[in-house]
């Protein structure tokens, strides 16, 4: 079976840490660009169907406890991002697609290739 392509971006106009959301029959594919990398799902979130990639790309938030055992606060984990789906919080790893609080639960995931100076999804 031959792969469609589907046109994204040319590179220069594809930013760090942006998104891209484009359209493929009736639904939609958000692509990112973060820590030099590229990633594509669509953007439909597995709880309730909910637009997962028109909501945050946020990094990780993790807990911080000392050697003691005392909590000292959060911090981001710039390393780990996490798509935010807008409608119920629901958080999925920028890497895997998958729903980081239960990992059966994942984002539907597409190749991304770069040619020359454009970006396509294959599809």
């Amino acid at each position: 079976m031959t792969q469609k392509e589907i046109f994204v971006a040319h590179r220069s106009e594809f930013k760090e840490r942006e998104r891209k959301i484009v359209p493929h029959g009736n639904t939609e594919i958000g692509v990112y660009r973060a820590n030099g990398k590229l990633y594509a799902y669509q953007n439909l979130c597995a709880h309730q169907g909910g637009p997962a990639c028109e909501g945050l790309l946020m990094p990780k938030v993790e807990e911080v406890i000392a050697r003691d055992q005392t909590y000292q606060g959060q911090k981001f984990n710039y390393e780990e991002l996490h798509i935010v789906c807008p409608w119920h919080g629901w958080e999925y790893d920028l890497q895997t697609g998958e729903m980081v609080a239960d990992r059966k639960f994942r984002l539907k995931k597409y190749e991304v290739v770069e040619r020359g100076e454009d970006i396509y999804v294959l599809v």
